[in-house]
Parts: C-alpha cells; structure tokens; sequence
C-alpha cells in the first residue's frame, strides 16, 4: 500500500465521496493499491480491468470508432475510460489506465507509451475538457516498472485534483471569512 492510495482513500472519505477504476495495461494493480488501504471499502465501488480493446467499448462506453481508428493506446480513449467506469459504478470519480508496458509496441505506439486519466466533479475553473483530464506518459523500464509506475501516476493525477479542490475550497472559504476581501 502506498502512502498516496491511503491519502486517497482518506480524503475521499472525509468528503464522502466514492472511486471506481478502469484498468488496461496495469491489470487490477490500481483497483489493489486502493484496496489495500484500510477502509477502502467506505470510498472504493470496484474496478473494470478491460485488458481486450473491445470490452474498453461494450463494458467502458469508449467510441468504437475512435478505437477502430486510433487504437486503445490514445488519450481519448483514457478519457472515455474513466468517464465510462465512474458512469458505469456510479461513482463520483473515475481512473483510467491504458497503454503500452511491452515487450512488443502496440497500435503504433512504443512500449513505456501510457495513458492516465481521471474524471470527477471538478470545478467550474479548472480548465478540464469534457469533465477528464488525462496525463501522457513516456516511461522506462521493463515491464513491471511500467506498470508500477502507471499506478503511482495515475493515483498522483487524482491526489492533485483533490488536492487543488481543496485549496479553491480554502480559498472560497477564506474570502467569505474575510467579509469578500
């Protein structure tokens, strides 16, 4: 267990707000990480590991056409991942991990190419488009260091989010101490 999955789970906790995982590359290692946390359960739905370009369709809701043309390594297809896994598990927010750990490259992309994303409730200013942000990745390593490194970042990208939340949070809450000055 990391000390940012126990961060997660404890300030999604606090606020009362719930978690669920959409997983390619990293097969369930995010959905273990959260779980290993004591008192995930108050925070965490579950997860969809769909390893099959296919399932990221029929289980995750990912355009089938954007699949077709791009591939299932694609921010885009991050995006609608996590989109379609806080839909789907009806959660508050949605992670999302996809791309290339090797040993071969895959829809044109060479191995270490990863994909994280994140969808939620995020505020009005925050500057994310279509409700998710995603960050691309350019990894080294074998194969388990990808993936390890994929869930540490895609666990990061939503401690940012919360995080960032928060101090906007703070802020409105400072300004309307302060009399709106």
């Amino acid at each position: 267990m990391s000390s940012t999955a126990a961060e997660l789970v404890r300030l999604l906790t606090v606020r009362g707000q719930t978690l669920a995982v959409a997983e390619s590359l990293t097969g369930g290692l995010v959905a273990a990480e959260i779980t290993g946390v004591p008192g995930a359960s108050k925070t965490f739905r579950g997860s969809v590991t769909a390893y099959a370009t296919e399932l990221k369709h029929r289980l995750l809701g990912v355009d089938a056409t954007l699949l077709a043309q791009r591939g299932a390594v694609d921010p885009q297809v991050a995006a609608q991942m996590a989109a379609g896994v806080r839909k789907a598990l009806g959660a508050d927010w949605g992670l999302a991990t996809t791309g290339v750990a090797g040993p071969e490259p895959q829809d044109g992309r060479p191995v270490g190419t990863v994909f994280v994303a994140v969808d939620g409730p995020f505020a009005a200013d925050s500057g994310s488009a279509a409700g998710g942000k995603v960050a691309a990745l350019r990894l080294n390593g074998d194969r388990a260091e990808i993936r390890r490194e994929s869930v540490r970042s895609v666990l990061a990208l939503l401690l940012k989010e919360l995080a960032s939340e928060q101090t906007g949070n703070e802020r409105t809450q400072d300004t309307e101490q302060n009399g709106g000055f």
